[in-house]
């Protein structure tokens, strides 16, 4: 049930079923890569600035920080589902946080020293686009808070059951 919601997410986002489907099977993300010009060519300015760059956005800005809707939070450079609504919470930082992402795989951590400090850079498996940051001060079970950009991720509502 879980790969064909999947799948339809997928269809319709107008990403290719095939490249998904062996990604489901075999637990593994196969990368996409563009040059930089591709990159700014199908961002929007803001989008490339966080995903390539590694930017990010002020905090309670974001389009997706309020949306309390059902869904799945997918990347906004290759269109990978990220964080699902149901792990969403309100960590009053600014910016939408999950205390998991849908699949380990389908995100990369990395540590990060900018800014003086050690945290932990949140970037897509896929298309590694920078994605937000995750902190040990979140809820249970997990004790995590991923806190992400709403400029790196698009959001697909689930389907209302009639």
């Amino acid at each position: 049930m879980r790969f064909l919601k999947y799948a339809f997410l997928l269809l319709f986002l107008g990403v290719s079923f095939a490249a998904y489907s062996s990604e489901m099977k075999t637990d593994t993300i196969k990368p996409i890569r563009k040059s930089d010009k591709e990159w700014k060519e199908s961002l929007s300015p803001q989008a490339y600035y966080i995903l390539r760059k590694a930017g990010t956005e002020r905090a309670f800005t974001g389009k997706l920080y309020n949306i309390k809707t059902k869904g799945t939070y997918i990347c906004g450079g290759c269109k990978l589902p990220l964080f699902s609504s149901e792990t969403k919470f309100n960590s009053g930082t600014g910016w939408p946080s999950f205390w998991q992402p849908v699949n380990k795989k389908h995100v990369k951590e990395i540590e990060d020293f900018e800014l003086g400090m050690v945290r932990t850079e949140v970037r897509c498996a896929r298309c590694d686009g920078h994605i937000g940051h995750v902190f040990d001060d979140g809820p249970k079970p997990t004790g995590l808070r991923y806190c992400m950009n709403s400029e790196a991720m698009l959001f697909s509502a689930a389907e209302q059951k009639k």
